[in-house]
Formats: C-alpha cells, sequence, structure tokens
C-alpha cells in the first residue's frame, strides 16, 4: 500500500542533499519555461548533481528569457532533439497537467528519468500508465512534491515515523487565501494536492487513508466550487481534514497533527515558530486500569504541559527535492514521493470529485483493499 523505500533516518538527516563528488552530473532538460519551470532552472543549475543541458519551450524566446542573456545553455522548441541527445539523461517537466501523459511518455520511451511537476498526470490512469512506463523500463519517474522536502514537513513526518507525538489521532490542515480561480479546475484540485502529498508523506508506515468524502460550494457561480473541504478515514479510525478556499480575505496555512502523546502545530506563515510541539491534551484510563463498576464511565483527564519549539535549519525545498531525484537515479531507489506517492494523491482527487458529485458521499479508495 504505503511504500517508504527511502529510509526516513537517512532522509531526515539530509543524505540526499549533497551528492557524491565522484558521481558524474547527471544532464537534464526542463521542459515548460512558464510559472514554474524557472524554478526548476534555477535548482538544477545550482546542483553538484545534475548540468542543465537544456530548456524546451514553444515560445522560445521564453527560454532564452530564463535562463538570461549571457547562458551557454540551450533554448529551443525542439523537445524530439533534445531527446535524442545522449548527453540528457532526465527531463524535468513543467508544462501543464494535460500535457503531462505525452511528454513524459515520450522522455520515458527515449530512455530518460521523469520529473514531473504536480500534480503527476490529468487522471489517475494516465498517471498509471507513466509509472507502468517507468517500471517496466527500470527508469525513475518522480513528483515534485516541493512541500514534503521543506523542513517543517520533515519533522513532521520524524515526530510521527519516531512515535513522539504517540499514535496519531487527527490531522487538520488549513490553506486558504483569495486567490486565482481557475476556469478548468475547482480549488479541491488546485490547492489540496499540496496537503494530501504533505499526507501521504508523514503518515508512518502501515497508517493510510480508506474512504473519502467531500463538500464544495461556488458562491460566486465560477462553475467549480470555489470552497472545499475533504475528509478522510484512516484505517486506525484516526480521520485527517483539508479545508481549501480561493476567497478568503485572509491566507492561512497551518496544520494540526494530534496524537496521543503530543499535537504538533505547523504555521508555515510564522517565520519565527513554524513549529509547536505541545504537551496538552486528552488522556483516558483504559480498561485494565480501572475496576469493573468505573469501566462503565470510562475517565477522562486533561494533561497541559510544556510547549517546545524545534529549531529547524532552513533549506530550499525545491533544492532537496532536486537532489533527492538525483539519489533516486544513482541508487535506482525510489524517491518517497514516486510515481506511486504522485497516484495515491490522483486516487483521492478523483474519489473528492465523485464524491462532490454525489452529495458528500463517502468513496472507497481502491488502493486501501
Amino acid at each position: 500500500m504505503r511504500a517508504s523505500p527511502l529510509s526516513a533516518p537517512d532522509f531526515l538527516r539530509g543524505s540526499v542533499t549533497s551528492p557524491s563528488a565522484d558521481r558524474e552530473p547527471i544532464g537534464v532538460a526542463v521542459v515548460g519555461a512558464g510559472y514554474w519551470g524557472p524554478n526548476l532552472v534555477r535548482n538544477f543549475s545550482g546542483s553538484a548533481a545534475f548540468r542543465l543541458t537544456s530548456v524546451v519551450d514553444l515560445d522560445v524566446a521564453r527560454a532564452r528569457k530564463v535562463l538570461g542573456a549571457y547562458s551557454t545553455v540551450e533554448a529551443t522548441n525542439d523537445l524530439d532533439a533534445v531527446l535524442a541527445n545522449p548527453g540528457v539523461g532526465a527531463v524535468a517537466i513543467a508544462t501543464p497537467a494535460g500535457t503531462h501523459l505525452e511528454v513524459a511518455l515520450k522522455a520515458l520511451r527515449a530512455g530518460k528519468h521523469v520529473l514531473v511537476e504536480k500534480p503527476l498526470a490529468a487522471t489517475y490512469a494516465d498517471g498509471l500508465k507513466l509509472v507502468s512506463e517507468a517500471e517496466g523500463r527500470g527508469l525513475t519517474v518522480m513528483c515534485d512534491h516541493t512541500y514534503c522536502y521543506t523542513p517543517a514537513v520533515t519533522r513532521i513526518r520524524e515526530a510521527l515515523h519516531s512515535g513522539e507525538l504517540g499514535e496519531l489521532h487527527y490531522l487538520d490542515s488549513v490553506r486558504i487565501n483569495l486567490g486565482l480561480v481557475q476556469r478548468d479546475i475547482d480549488v479541491i484540485w488546485d490547492l489540496a494536492p499540496h496537503d494530501l502529498s504533505i499526507l501521504d508523506f508523514v503518515l508512518p508506515d502501515g497508517v493510510f487513508p480508506v474512504s473519502v468524502s467531500a463538500h464544495g460550494a461556488d458562491p460566486i457561480g465560477a462553475g467549480n466550487s470555489c470552497v472545499g473541504y475533504l475528509t478522510l478515514a484512516l484505517n486506525t479510525g484516526a480521520i485527517a481534514h483539508i479545508h481549501v478556499n480561493w476567497l478568503s480575505p485572509i491566507k492561512v496555512r497551518t496544520t494540526i497533527v494530534g496524537g496521543s502523546k503530543r499535537t504538533l502545530v505547523w504555521d508555515d506563515l510564522n517565520p519565527t515558530q513554524r513549529i509547536g510541539i505541545y504537551d496538552r491534551g486528552v488522556d483516558v484510563a483504559t480498561p485494565d486500569e480501572l475496576g469493573v463498576d468505573e469501566r462503565r464511565s470510562i475517565q477522562v483527564s486533561y494533561r497541559s504541559g510544556d510547549m517546545i519549539a524545534p529549531a529547524l535549519v532552513e533549506k530550499e525545498a525545491l533544492g532537496q527535492m532536486v537532489n533527492a531525484f538525483a539519489e533516486a537515479i544513482h541508487t535506482g531507489t525510489p524517491s518517497l514521493t514516486d510515481g506511486r506517492a504522485g497516484l495515491r494523491v490522483l486516487e483521492i482527487l478523483e474519489a473528492a470529485s465523485r464524491s462532490l458529485a454525489d452529495g458528500g458521499a463517502a468513496i472507497p479508495l481502491e488502493s486501501a483493499r
């Protein structure tokens, strides 16, 4: 179900951030010079693990602008020529989601490792084609779930996997702002992939969603939901809730992770204290600790302990992701945001769309079976 091929301790210690000096840099081409492409260009250019060979865009002038006037990197609109270049070992795709399947399949069939901007594909079926093609050819396919490589999210993962928080009781995430109303997708497909990829990344082994229900509203008549709520039931009885909104006058990026021992609060907009871990909560006496009569009325006590704010070493998440891509290529070990992780996110998004159409009904997730 959920695989974690790259061990959590190694990843969290940052072993993927320092490419081995005896490895040859991997030639990489970035496809797409629009919104996200320039960020990929900058990070691949700055990584010792890669050698940026080309930027491909239908608008060559835009590609040249991204590279700058003094760059010797090729700017081109000829993807086929780039894929035929034996010096290109990997391709990073930052084009619209509807083109991911075509571009990624071309790259894989040319023998290139592939990094794809989120979402992995426009549909689960398309994503499965990419993952199957890559696995059949022994190539790496990885999804650019950048948030997973932030220091805050890796710390959340560590806290859940180590047992520091105890057993997960709930995860509540809010991602709201006065955002750009999309015409082709709803707010869930636009914003929730961030939170769903984070959820997939931080859940302990053996804990996974089994169903999702979704509710949405379109109060401005945009044609798609502008406000959305996702509720995911986990196999352990825990619950995850995600709130996304394009219409909020304030910006909120907050996640609360409640465990049986401690609760973690992540405020991504607070640079002085992104994470707080609270030793505050509810303790329930177990039946073994109670007499026969007392078991009829389980005793609840409240715990009010300290709060700690762990120090986080700030590193650019996209740079961490780029070097995790290199590590996956060199070792053949899937990254924590590999194609399968991208598929799990797509499955939930598609199930959420079905739930919206069915009035919020809980839709079982096939991968949980």
